[in-house]
């Protein structure tokens, strides 16, 4: 097996410019609403990105795309992966960019408390269980500590915040799955593309379903696709694929907060979103979650 290494200058590059690209993702999806919803957004890329993946799956060793070992729990992730984008393509209907980024990224918090009671090896340490509770006390923040005149703007954003933790979920959910099925044996190429093609099966319908299918091809409705389909769900993903599989887990997790530091940023910058105090005491808290989770080998090695 390969010995995974630590991390260097270029990997830590590579792993910026990539949650500077996730961080833009909720950002580009608001943008582009008005022409093309993000249900459908989110229907097209998985297919594009889909159709972009299935040379590699040819050329890969190793793969059993429809093999009953590999297909059922393609199928799995697949549903997971598209009642994900499903949530998530709602909550940017109703709340802000910078809400649903921040929420989103929770998902490592699940599958650590997930993973806990599954496999022995991923046992929560004292530090990743205070992570987990800072994190948790962080989203009670955000969604308890608005103004106290409910508006309705404020009911409609609380509701698209809770789509927005819902999809944080079912993104856990579906890392889980692929680690306690023999997915987890399988090419990074294969696993991705059950997602993607989930994704578009179940998303295309979808926005028939729910009138949002009708799209405008503007030059924003194009570049979202292209940015989507292309940089995000293809290339950034088998980026992070292979750093995975060349460089130590837990020094990647370091970076966890940077990707809803940077969707914060760009919604303020690009969208002029507003920012509430107890959202961004609530982000920071989480952020600082998270990183105590996801990081907890890179800080013990530190401490030592």
């Amino acid at each position: 097996m390969k010995q995974r290494q630590a991390l260097d200058a270029r990997a830590a590059s590579i792993m910026f410019v990539l949650c500077i690209f996730w961080g833009l993702q909720q950002v580009v999806l608001k943008i582009a609403a008005p022409d093309i919803s993000p249900l459908m957004q989110m229907a097209l890329r998985s297919g594009i990105s889909a159709l972009l993946v299935w040379p590699l799956i040819r050329l890969a060793q190793g793969v059993h795309l429809w093999t009953p070992t590999y297909l059922y729990p393609g199928l799995l992730v697949g549903l997971l992966f598209a009642a994900e984008f499903f949530m998530l393509a709602e909550a940017i209907r109703f709340t802000s960019a910078s809400h649903t980024v921040v929420l989103l990224y929770t998902a490592p918090i699940f599958v650590a408390l997930g993973l806990h009671w599954k496999l022995p090896s991923e046992r929560l340490s004292l530090l990743q269980w205070s992570g987990i509770l800072l994190a948790f006390l962080g989203i009670v923040v955000t969604f308890l500590g608005r103004d106290s005149q409910l508006s309705a703007a404020t009911s409609s954003m609380l509701y698209g915040d809770f789509l927005a933790l819902c999809a944080g979920i079912l993104w856990a959910a579906t890392t889980i799955a692929v680690r306690l099925t023999p997915l987890a044996e399988a090419p990074a190429t294969q696993t991705l593309f059950y997602q993607l093609l989930g994704g578009f099966i179940v998303l295309f319908p979808l926005a028939y379903w729910f009138g949002q299918a009708v799209v405008h091809w503007s030059p924003v409705a194009i570049g979202s696709l292209l940015f989507h389909a292309i940089l995000i769900s293809f290339a950034s993903y088998l980026i992070w694929f292979w750093l995975l599989k060349n460089y130590l887990a837990s020094r990647l997790g370091v970076f966890s907060f940077l990707t809803p530091l940077f969707g914060v940023l760009f919604g303020v910058w690009l969208l002029g979103e507003q920012l509430e105090h107890s959202f961004i005491m609530g982000a920071i808290m989480v952020m600082l979650g998270v990183v105590m989770v996801s990081a907890q080998g890179w800080f013990k090695r530190r401490v030592a």
